[in-house]
């Protein structure tokens, strides 16, 4: 079930809201106003998220700007009475996936946050490289071996999907959220145990090689340093 955070400042049209998206097997959580959204964004993974603009407090582009700090992989799109281009333009300009004009069509609604979802999830799954060069190591997707000039090793499906994760983010941050999300698909205390496990057996495999490491980041994540 796709998971929905909504901010909408309006209690009856939130309500609706709420409740027609649940009709329509989404899971929605509703926020009245931006206040503590980073954390939530932090400690729930949601797939889209559906912004109102004016908003107590903070408006609705600077909650999407906070949000992107957090998580810049979130699609978002505005739901707002603001109908001048000028706001338009603005939320495109900050990465918005859509912008919905007040009153909204509802079947249209849930079409384009669909046509979000489904563009999301077909870009995550667009990276079809199977080999990777780390230091004097070899990692082999297809076959789940990690190889160098002496020997190899065959890694565990999990191992191999989250060294993976760290070759396409070498050098970057892999944020403890996404590794979560894409191999645990769950944030919960358990997975972010089992995880340090897994890099520390990913530590063990790639020590022989001075050059490579995988560097923690304190409340964010993990960098594969690489030649």
């Amino acid at each position: 079930m796709h998971k929905i955070l909504v901010v909408e400042d309006d209690p009856g049209f939130g309500y609706i809201l709420k409740e027609y998206l649940e009709m329509n097997s989404f899971n929605v959580t509703l926020m009245t106003h931006g206040k503590n959204i980073q954390q939530l964004v932090e400690r729930h993974t949601f797939d889209v998220c559906l912004l109102d603009i004016m908003l107590p407090g903070k408006d609705g582009f600077t909650i999407a700007k906070e949000i992107q700090t957090i998580e810049p992989d979130l699609p978002f799109m505005f739901v707002t009475a603001k109908s001048l281009k000028v706001d338009k333009l603005k939320g495109f300009r900050l990465g918005c996936d859509d912008f919905i004009v007040k009153p909204i069509d509802e079947e249209l609604l849930i079409a384009r946050i669909q046509a979000i979802i489904h563009r999301s999830q077909r870009g995550k799954g667009s990276n079809t490289q199977q080999c990777f060069e780390i230091g004097h190591f070899q990692l082999d997707v297809s076959n789940q071996r990690l190889i160098n000039d002496t020997d190899q090793k065959i890694l565990t499906e999990r191992e191999c999907k989250l060294l993976q994760l760290l070759c396409e983010h070498k050098n970057q941050l892999l944020t403890r959220k996404k590794a979560l999300k894409e191999i645990w698909g769950t944030h919960d205390e358990f997975s972010r145990k089992s995880m340090d496990v897994f890099i520390f057996r990913l530590r063990k495999y790639l020590e022989k090689d001075n050059s490579v490491q995988i560097r923690n980041v304190h409340g964010k994540g993990f960098i594969l340093e690489a030649d």
